[in-house]
């Protein structure tokens, strides 16, 4: 009897996922390793951070996903390194033989050689990051509330979000719709729609990837949301209770801010080091691995990058965006390849169909450019909220979802707005 075909995939997120629901009727075997159980939607941790949605309406168990795929392992593992000539994936629980490799590691914040400013302005990537945001925020009210000082409370009434893309706005617009509605009678002593946040950029305008119309628009809503964006904004220092930069103009700013939180930049996840050192791939400046136009790594044919760990130009100087788009639209592919292959076929190089961007902007508005048609407004939070719920994998998800976006919708309400974890640094009330 032939031996089946060994799928090793790393990472559950986006691409690695899709690449494994892809294979569910093709004669191998699939094993998925992820150092977590679940598959978060990532588009929406900005929700979870500002209390909309709890962790569990947009993480489901990988197993659960993947329970009627017979052909699949889901295993809890941390991958550390690479045996590419023996073809095995070495984990801190044993190593994991492979016919082909699939590697969807994904990425993480990078500060620009500055990871000192991490502890004092955290990204948000993990649920983990998600529930810790939340934290900083609902308790800078509560300390707000707590201070009798006009001036001292000011800082703890003051965010500065770095990074106008689609993650920057949408948490920008979350705070200032949780300051100007949600809260503004939850609180006694401060009036928390006069919370002061800042969105900076460091480029000409807010969501840079989007057409100028759309991003202006999307800077008139904010403004609508008490939020002032300034473009061209080049920060140069980050403490725990400020955060300076640089005018076009060379002059410097110093905002003093409890709350500072950072969507700015992304660098690879160490792995791609890893598959580099182990198959002379090779990288780019953000630690992504270059690939093949088949998403293969040159010269190991078996091995494919995928997702946001890869760096691919369909042309020259275009690189493919790290979005979830791209990433399923990925997973997809290659699972069409590795069936052609079995079958001793080819298939033409990878092509990436962009389907659009849109990002939203407070509580019923949205930008979105599907190339062909631009919308915004509650149009564009329509179409916002049908392609969002299109993608959450679970149908229980989705309607819990749907009622959670519903009810904050007609109440302006929050529901998951708990503080949790480490509260350090709440004072008393003075008396």
């Amino acid at each position: 009897m032939e031996p089946v075909h060994q799928v090793v995939i790393v990472g559950g997120g986006f691409a690695g996922l899709k690449v494994a629901q892809s294979l569910k009727r093709v004669p191998v075997h699939v094993t998925l390793l992820d150092r977590r159980n679940f598959y978060l939607f990532q588009p929406l941790l900005y929700q979870v951070a500002t209390g909309a949605l709890s962790p569990a309406n947009i993480a489901a168990p990988l197993r659960s996903v993947l329970k009627r795929h017979r052909n699949v392992q889901v295993l809890l593992a941390e991958v550390l390194d690479f045996d590419v000539v023996n073809r095995r994936v070495v984990c801190r629980e044993g190593t994991f033989p492979y016919d082909t490799l699939v590697v969807a590691a994904g990425v993480r914040h990078q500060y620009f050689g500055h990871d000192d400013w991490e502890p004092f302005a955290p990204s948000l990537k993990t649920i983990e990051d998600a529930t810790a945001i939340r934290r900083r925020i609902l308790t800078a009210f509560e300390e707000a509330e707590l201070e009798g000082d006009a001036e001292k409370r000011k800082p703890w009434m003051t965010f500065v979000v770095v990074g106008g893309g689609p993650t920057g706005v949408e948490m920008a617009s979350a705070i200032g719709d949780l300051a100007r509605n949600t809260l503004k009678r939850d609180f006694r002593k401060i009036a928390t729609p006069q919370t002061r946040v800042v969105l900076l950029e460091g480029t000409e305008h807010i969501l840079p990837t989007f057409p100028v119309s759309l991003s202006a628009k999307a800077e008139q809503a904010l403004a609508r949301l008490g939020v002032t964006v300034r473009t061209r904004a080049m920060v140069t220092d980050v403490r725990a209770d400020a955060v300076t930069f640089r005018d076009p103009d060379g002059t410097t700013e110093t905002i003093a801010a409890k709350t500072i939180l950072w969507a700015a930049g992304v660098q690879a996840s160490p792995l791609g080091q890893a598959l580099a050192r182990a198959a002379g791939a090779e990288l780019d400046r953000a630690g992504r691995v270059v690939v093949q136009p088949d998403l293969s790594l040159k010269g190991h044919p078996e091995i494919f990058v995928l997702g946001d760990l890869a760096h691919m130009e369909p042309s020259a100087g275009q690189l493919l965006p790290g979005v979830a788009q791209v990433a399923i639209q990925e997973g997809v592919y290659v699972a069409r390849l590795i069936r052609a292959r079995l079958r001793g076929q080819t298939l033409p190089p990878f092509e990436y169909k962009d389907r659009g961007n849109m990002a939203t902007v407070g509580h019923n508005a949205a930008v979105a450019d599907l190339g062909w048609l631009r919308l915004w407004g509650f149009l564009g939070w329509l179409l916002w909220l049908f392609i969002h719920l299109l993608y959450i994998e679970q149908y229980d998800n989705r309607f819990l979802i749907l009622i959670q976006w519903a009810w904050s919708y007609f109440t302006r309400n929050r529901s998951a707005r708990l503080i949790t974890g480490e509260t350090k640094g709440l004072r008393r009330a003075n008396t």
